[in-house]
């Protein structure tokens, strides 16, 4: 009996150990620049995850988050959001300094872009499908507080600039989240017709009201994430492309056109090096541009009827990477430099309506 309860303590002090070893807590203190006093009630969040927390009376706060890479997000109404990366390989105490926003500056410079009167009646429809999406999960998507939304239009520059005067709150029934959105900026260029938009989301599982419910969400949460971005970059991190899928190609100019190179050792072909004492891995392939193919499922009829040249049998993506730029990429699928990788093709049709956070899991 003896032997029993001291293999049963021995088996839980594993256990905890081991899950300790899973996450790690990051903590600090938020402080105001110019009078150094403590601020209390500021958001402090993990940038598209789930979890954050508020500063306390002396500003201090403590967040604890599973192993890998993260952008922290500080934000306090009337202040300039900071954002810092963290990591569990940097333990150390945090302080931020937060600036007041320029209020004069800002509307002298917003005033001259020409806000439109009925941007949202004009542009509003345009703007959900570039930044919800047009997937079959975008109708079951959307922003509850679309009138903080200004739109403004250059026609020198032919440009659409959209700002949000506060954070966009985003309801996602198809997935099962909300989503507190601080819009950086979104823009449109019509010349080029590109549509780029920044910003900082924060998830919130919704309850769900049945289990019939519960599970629906569990089965679109694990189809948004098959062949995604996040799932691409996971298994690059584990080794374990083919099995999970994924194959990628080089993609060259033969004669002005484009062709695909296949590859016979995937992560030869990437440069992959991982750094074991900071569990990191990096890549910089030998070509700039690079094929990514899931062969597990095909694309959505929508993105087939509007792209009909596209492969129908399986989703084909591309990464443009910037000349000598390497990816960094940490457990939990998060990948540092991202200014240095342009996504195209099927990965730049999925949006806000299938995004998943960083601290997402399948389950059994």
């Amino acid at each position: 009996m003896k032997k029993l309860f001291a293999a049963f303590i021995v088996l839980i002090l594993f256990q905890f150990s081991h899950a300790q070893s899973t996450y790690f807590t990051i903590s600090g203190k938020v402080l105001d620049v110019e009078t150094k006093q403590p601020m209390q009630g500021a958001s402090v969040f993990a940038e598209n995850t789930t979890l954050g927390t508020t500063t306390g009376r002396d500003g201090t706060f403590a967040l604890q988050l599973p192993n890998g890479g993260y952008d922290l997000i500080i934000s306090f109404t009337g202040y300039n959001t900071e954002s810092k990366h963290i990591s569990n390989n940097e333990q150390a105490e945090l302080s931020f300094f937060m600036n007041p926003k320029e209020k004069l500056l800002q509307t002298v410079s917003v005033a001259a872009t020409g806000e439109v009167k009925d941007g949202w009646e004009k542009y509003g429809s345009f703007f959900l499908e570039q930044f919800i999406g047009k997937t079959s999960n975008s109708s079951s998507c959307s922003i509850k507080n679309a009138d903080v939304l200004k739109f403004f239009f250059s026609k020198k520059r032919n440009r659409l600039k959209v700002l949000a005067s506060e954070p966009l709150l985003i309801e996602n029934n198809a997935l099962g989240y909300n989503i507190r959105y601080t819009l950086d900026s979104f823009t449109h260029e019509y010349s080029t017709q590109v549509s780029l938009y920044t910003g900082y989301p924060l998830f919130e599982e919704k309850t769900p009201a049945s289990d019939s419910e519960a599970l629906k969400w569990k089965n679109a949460r694990s189809k948004a994430y098959n062949g995604s971005v996040l799932h691409f970059m996971r298994s690059v991190y584990n080794r374990d492309m083919t099995e999970q899928g994924f194959e990628i190609q080089y993609i060259v100019k033969i004669n002005e056109q484009d062709s695909a190179l296949k590859l016979k050792n995937f992560y030869s072909a990437l440069n992959y090096k991982k750094d074991d004492s900071t569990a990191i891995v990096q890549i910089m392939p030998n070509q700039q541009r690079l094929g990514v193919i899931y062969v597990k499922e095909k694309p959505d009829p929508a993105y087939l009827t509007e792209n009909p040249a596209d492969p129908s049998d399986f989703q084909f993506s591309l990464l443009s990477f910037l000349p000598g730029k390497q990816l960094t990429i940490e457990q939990n699928g998060y990948y540092s430099d991202q200014n240095d990788v342009t996504i195209n093709e099927y990965w730049s049709w999925t949006k806000m309506a299938d995004a998943l956070p960083y601290d997402y899991v399948i389950t059994p």
